[in-house]
Order: C-alpha cells, then sequence, then structure tokens
C-alpha cells in the first residue's frame, strides 16, 4: 500500500526555517528517521517545502487561468513536506509516523492519505 504523508505546515513554518540549534538537532533527528524508513524499505521519496511565500497558485475556472503568488492564508490548511512510503497496511504507516520526531517547534501534524492504486479504480 503506497501513502502520501503529509507534514501539515504551521505559523512557525511559514517563516521559514533558520539556522538554530533547535532548527540543527530537529533536522539531525529527521535526517536519522528517514535512514531508519530507508533501511526498513519503505521511504521512496520525501522532502520538505519551502514557505508559501515562496509558492504560486494557479486558480481553474473553466479555460481560464489565473495564478495567485503566496503566501497563503491558513497555515494549518497547508503542506510542510511530505514522504511517500510503500507500507503493507494504514497500521504500519501509523506506527511509523508515531516514531517521526516533531517536525515543527509547537504543536503540529502529520496526515497520512492512502494514493489511488489502478485496482481502485476498476
Amino acid at each position: 500500500m503506497r501513502v502520501m504523508v503529509l507534514v501539515k505546515a504551521t505559523e512557525w513554518s511559514e517563516q521559514g526555517f533558520s539556522p538554530d540549534a533547535w532548527t540543527r538537532e530537529m533536522m539531525a533527528a529527521m535526517g536519522k528517521f528517514n535512514d531508519e524508513l530507508r533501511e526498513a524499505g519503505i521511504l521512496a521519496m520525501g522532502e520538505g517545502l519551502k514557505p508559501t511565500s515562496h509558492a504560486k497558485r494557479v486558480a481553474f475556472d473553466g479555460a481560464e487561468r489565473t495564478v495567485i503568488d503566496g503566501p497563503f492564508a491558513n497555515p494549518n490548511e497547508l503542506v510542510a513536506g511530505f514522504w511517500l512510503w510503500d507500507v503493507k497496511d494504514m497500521d504500519e504507516a501509523v506506527a511509523w509516523v508515531k516514531r517521526c520526531p516533531n517536525p515543527m517547534a509547537g504543536p503540529s501534524d502529520i496526515e497520512i492519505r492512502p494514493l489511488y492504486e489502478i485496482s481502485d479504480l476498476a
């Protein structure tokens, strides 16, 4: 089962990372966690995303396209990073997320979403 694991943004992550001691420690802990995911054979890919102040959205309305510059409101509805994992089931994905270091300097959420497989569409 493939899942996308979404690290939800916060007001803190939307400010961009600073090279302080906490950030260095968190990045080292996250690197170790990523190594464990690789060794377990479930990590397909994973990346952190820059704040939405660096982003653009393209809004679709019929044939029209409108480009919207970031930053975007409601950080808790945004994504700060992601992994793509191949796990046996959702329980395994939850167990791995519970082992993850907190990716933020305060409260944070990580969302797990299964990907559609060809068999789901038959």
